[in-house]
């Protein structure tokens, strides 16, 4: 069966849920693989935070690794099946909106958008810590690089505006041409990450027995406490698989693709994260003197190996944290896209245009750019502020993937859980079976848990500077905050509706009556 057969059918499939063809399907399946990759993308995260897990736990933090993916895998698994019946763009959104109603699958939308958005702008200014690294020409504004410093701050947030402005055009211009880069980026990534545990086994100073050390673990310390606090550094890395469901309406067969690659983009980065981890306990030169907690990677890349290779590697580095930005924003734009299309938003009617040239939602991918530029701001003269926010971004996330399994799981209770039928290649869609139950009972155990636990008030993860209360109640300010502009968000479009409409305003919580499509027999069940 040819391409354009195939993609055919997947518009007439999109048609049963009430959406017509408006993307571009150009996205194949390593491209969509290459979409959950590259936005956890571990070669810009673990290098990113490293240092913090270190910092906590010691060695001993590696163990905080698998702990995290076994829980991640979980979600994923659920997640898995719901892109086998829900090949939607706004995945997040489509599936809460699907399982746990109209208000239920609003928040998770709007969730996942500020998530995202603030998401983008923590991917931006990594290029900061990469770039004048390789060479000194890109500190452009002054000449401290560290990210704390005022001239470091400025530098950040321009290199990551001048990172958004080129992320945010490809976006706009073309999905084939955003996903031929995604893949070769991703690709790129893929080979910098094998080397780069090659030869950080060719320099090994101990053997992988290093991840039994207590080091930085005592009686004093305790145990359980800083392996929490480690454990946040996976939990921040092992995040935006489900953006490979982000575009299922661009991909070629999306109930027989989608499933295999969110569960493949978990995979590959937990088995990736966990050797590159690993490798680089062992060939960091010291693990007693600071500097790894300090340094993070960068210090054992510049400890141990030549600086030729040391600098390709640093440029392999940047390439990966220009592509997890593109990805980041390209998940956000379909999530915007997405909740427009049924109206939900304010502005809607704009957000969702598609141009006719580019096929690309152009609107909405110009606004998580902005958001995220005015993200970066912050960091100058507030780089604690920064990095407090882009530390609870990811609670966001987590709270948003609760909004999915916990319906889920409800739905699987009462017997009303999607399932069922074929994908394009006629064989039965991704299914969990006898073992969804148990998986997504674990699912939202592990969510709940890792929830509370990155949005636990800690001095020591969100004002180690002792800057203020503000950053010591950050995560529950950022939610506050985020629930509340929803509210305002929610009203303003909800109150537009219904003067277009010309019918008088319910009274909460009665959810906005919006323009859906009609859900099947199936799902009103």
């Amino acid at each position: 069966m040819s391409t354009t057969t195939v993609d055919r059918a997947s518009a007439d499939d999109l048609h049963t849920f009430g959406y017509a063809q408006q993307l571009n399907r150009r996205v194949g399946s390593y491209a969509s693989f290459a979409a959950g990759f590259s936005f956890v993308s571990i070669l810009t995260t673990v290098f990113q935070l490293f240092g913090l897990g270190f910092s906590f736990g010691g060695p001993a933090f590696f163990w905080t690794w698998p702990a995290v993916l076994a829980g991640q895998l979980l979600v994923a698994l659920c997640f898995a099946e719901l892109a086998a019946q829900y090949p939607l763009s706004g995945a997040i959104y489509q599936w809460a909106r699907r399982l746990g109603g109209a208000v239920v699958g609003w928040w998770a939308g709007w969730t996942m958008v500020i998530a995202q958005t603030i998401t983008i702008a923590a991917a931006a200014i990594a290029l900061q810590v990469v770039l004048p690294a390789v060479w000194s020409g890109f500190q452009i504004v002054g000449d401290d690089p560290a990210l704390t410093s005022p001239s470091g701050a400025a530098n950040a947030v321009l290199l990551g505006c001048l990172l958004l402005v080129a992320t945010t055009t490809l976006n706009a211009v073309s999905v084939r041409i955003t996903a031929i880069v995604n893949s070769v980026g991703v690709t790129c990534e893929l080979i910098g990450i094998a080397l780069l545990i090659a030869l950080f086994f060719w320099h090994a100073e101990r053997g992988p027995s290093v991840v039994l050390h207590t080091t930085n673990l005592d009686a004093s310390t305790g145990y359980l406490a800083p392996l929490f606090i480690s454990s946040l550094m996976a939990a921040y890395v092992l995040v935006g698989f489900d953006s490979a469901g982000e575009l299922a309406e661009e991909t070629h067969k999306p109930r027989a693709t989608t499933p295999r690659t969110i569960v493949r983009a978990v995979l590959v980065s937990g088995l990736g994260g966990a050797f590159l981890i690993v490798a680089a306990l062992m060939a960091a030169p010291s693990l007693t003197d600071g500097d790894l907690g300090l340094g993070g990677l960068p210090y054992v890349i510049t400890s141990q190996l030549s600086t030729p290779i040391g600098k390709l590697l640093l440029l392999d580095v940047a390439l990966a944290v220009c592509v997890c930005t593109l990805a980041i924003q390209t998940a956000a734009a379909r999530m915007i896209f997405s909740m427009s299309r049924d109206d939900v938003l304010p502005f809607s009617r704009s957000l969702r245009k598609v141009s006719a040239r580019t096929g690309t939602p152009v609107i909405a991918t110009v606004v998580p750019g902005l958001g995220a530029a005015a993200c970066l701001l912050v960091n100058v003269g507030n780089a604690g502020l920064f990095l407090g926010l882009t530390s609870v971004c990811i609670m966001l996330l987590y709270i948003a993937y609760l909004m999915v399994t916990v319906p889920f799981l409800v739905r699987r209770f009462r017997g009303t859980a999607p399932s069922g039928g074929l994908d394009e290649d006629g064989r039965p869609r991704f299914s969990l079976g006898r073992w969804g139950l148990p998986v997504n009972l674990l699912a939202v155990g592990y969510g709940i848990a890792m929830t509370i636990n990155l949005g636990w008030p800690r001095a020591a993860v969100y004002d180690p500077a002792g800057e203020g209360w503000h950053l010591h109640f950050l995560p529950l300010i950022t939610l506050a905050v985020t629930a509340g502009a929803g509210v305002v968000a929610y009203l303003v479009q909800r109150t537009a509706y219904h003067r277009a409409i010309g019918e008088p305003i319910a009274p909460l919580p009665v959810p906005m009556p919006v323009a859906l499509p009609r859900l099947t027999v199936e799902e009103e069940a």
